[in-house]
């Protein structure tokens, strides 16, 4: 079955182009997740409130905005592979500018740059390796390798906040990070003191020169791959031929007449894919903050990272896994819909529980964000033809959606609580189960 997933009725098996590609999820996940210990951070080392630090997702995320469309024309005049190594030399100059960052300047600005820079970057990523994974294989199986592409995703979302607790948050106990998320889980279910560290134990994470090494180790790493794809010839796969003859992979007809924004399943998709990107990032920036903020527990910020990352994420990178492998027996749209009416549900009792009984909602969240972000993106992609990347590009540039509910939520737990804030990605999420349910069908004709 998995070998299927790469080889198309022609005889043509494209396994290798796809674990290059791989690479590039694995890589821009790292970076994504590294995002959500730099809230806590700088909230400490420049005396921030948790509203102005959000800015650090808007200007990640606000990249996007601003570099998706070009991303789209670069993926068009220069293919795939131009996409790719432009994306990887943007991302390794935004990485390395933390350096100066940190040495010459030491002021917020020069650390959103870096994150404009370096996202700008990963919008070209994204716009190329995320429909480039829906033709490497039959049409009808787009669904479950993307998915499976984005389970690599899903170990970079583990491997970022573990790493940036681990080097950011430093503290003078031991940070064996199983250790530690041992005794986080003990007070977490337990609701005992079983935790390494204690929150006096917590300081250290002021200063920016922490941020070196995580980006600087994160630069070469790109400058690596991007040595790798620069000697590596990547087919140019066109849209599937399902969509030349007029019918898409599920027997819908295609009207190629018909223009992008009056495609009621694509348009939908747009506003789902800023909505979940919105959830997810707020989530992420703020889980540390309600971890700590649970006074009974004594839970450090380390800790809450190393929480976030062998807790929250790799249930996310679980879900992803089992949702690629099951993607093919159910219906997409029904098990989006799914996930999103059990994440509303979480989100409810994450903002009117809290204490321990809100974090492991917050926690069990993640499982059921996993599938969301592929799924989208393949729903709102199907039957477009060679609208295909433009359509991807527009769909990659909805990640602004991030920029904008970091702040949000910031601002409402600077006035109210960290738990109130939590009701915008309960509202998300409500769209997203009306989406997978009823919208990403709209449109669609059945032959």
């Amino acid at each position: 079955m998995f070998a299927q997933l790469f080889r198309t009725k022609d005889g043509k098996n494209y396994l290798l182009p796809f674990v290059l590609i791989t690479t590039l999820f694995l890589l821009w996940g790292f970076a994504h997740a590294l995002l959500d210990v730099l809230n806590k951070h700088f909230q400490e080392s420049l005396s921030l409130t948790k509203a102005q630090s959000g800015a650090v997702q808007m200007s990640a995320y606000g990249a996007y905005a601003l570099m998706a469309v070009p991303a789209g024309l670069i993926a068009r005049r220069f293919g795939y592979k131009g996409g790719i190594l432009s994306g990887l030399t943007l991302f390794a100059l935004g990485a390395f500018w933390f350096v100066p960052a940190v040495v010459w300047f030491n002021y917020f600005w020069a650390f959103l740059l870096g994150l404009l820079v370096l996202f700008s970057g990963l919008t070209c990523l994204e716009t190329v390796a995320n429909p480039y994974t829906t033709v490497l294989g039959p049409a009808e199986t787009a669904a479950s390798r993307i998915n499976l592409a984005q389970t690599f995703n899903g170990l970079g979302w583990v491997l970022g906040p573990l790493v940036g607790s681990l080097l950011i948050f430093k503290s003078d106990g031991d940070t064996n990070p199983l250790i530690a998320f041992g005794g986080t889980l003990k007070k977490v279910f337990l609701g005992a003191d079983g935790g390494l560290v204690s929150v006096s134990e917590a300081a250290g994470h002021t200063s920016n020169s922490a941020l070196i090494p995580p980006y600087v180790a994160l630069g070469f790493v790109v400058l690596l791959v991007l040595l790798m794809f620069v000697f590596t010839k990547l087919p140019e796969v066109r849209a599937h031929t399902e969509h030349e003859a007029g019918t898409s992979a599920d027997g819908g007809v295609i009207d190629h007449a018909t223009p992008l924004w009056a495609r009621p399943h694509f348009t939908l998709a747009v506003a789902a894919q800023f909505l979940y990107v919105a959830a997810q990032t707020g989530i992420g920036s703020f889980f540390v903050n309600y971890t700590v903020e649970v006074k009974s527990l004594a839970i450090s910020d380390m800790q809450a990272g190393i929480l976030l990352s062998l807790g929250g994420m790799l249930l996310f990178v679980l879900g992803r896994l089992s949702g690629g492998l099951v993607m093919s027996r159910f219906s997409p749209g029904k098990l989006l819909g799914t996930f999103g009416l059990v994440n509303t549900l979480l989100m409810t009792f994450t903002c009117f529980s809290g204490g321990r009984f809100g974090i492991i909602t917050l926690i069990l969240s993640y499982l059921f964000m996993s599938i969301m972000f592929p799924t989208i993106f393949a729903l709102g992609l199907r039957g477009l033809g060679e609208k295909t990347k433009t359509a991807a590009s527009v769909l990659v540039m909805m990640v602004v959606g991030g920029a904008v509910c970091p702040m949000l939520m910031g601002h409402i737990g600077d006035k109210f609580s960290m738990s109130a804030g939590f009701v915008v990605p309960l509202l998300c999420f409500a769209f997203i189960a009306f989406y997978g349910f009823i919208g990403s069908g709209l449109g669609l004709v059945k032959k």
